[in-house]
């Protein structure tokens, strides 16, 4: 059973950073990965290291993933307030690409909280 571990929410105010960080363990590379945000896929990444965003973070929000350290990362720049939401790491068993449909995440996380104040 994987498990996925996110840490790296907080409050910043509008135009900040975060980076986000998700170990999972065990660590399987042939997994498709992503973030979701309040239950919405805002980012993935496959095996492949191939990257796909939501319209409304793509230039700001850079996903990715180290797989010699088991970690899946979102760095985040440029945080609206529209940003705030519990974000939650999650991985596909069997959807290695970086466009895998939501549904088929059948792994997450317990998701860390990313507040974003004007």
């Amino acid at each position: 059973q994987v498990q996925l571990v996110e840490s790296g929410g907080g409050s910043v105010q509008a135009g900040g950073s975060l980076t986000l960080s998700c170990v999972a363990s065990p660590y399987y590379y042939t997994y498709g990965m992503a973030w979701f945000r309040q239950g919405a896929k805002v980012a993935g990444i496959g095996s492949d290291g191939a990257t796909d965003y939501l319209d409304s973070v793509e230039g700001r929000f850079t996903i990715s993933r180290d797989n010699a350290k088991g970690t899946l990362y979102l760095q985040m720049t440029g945080l609206r307030p529209e940003d705030t939401g519990m974000y939650t790491c999650a991985a596909s068993s069997y959807c290695s690409d970086a466009y895998c449909a939501e549904h088929a995440y059948d792994v997450k996380g317990q998701g860390t909280q990313v507040t974003v104040s004007s």
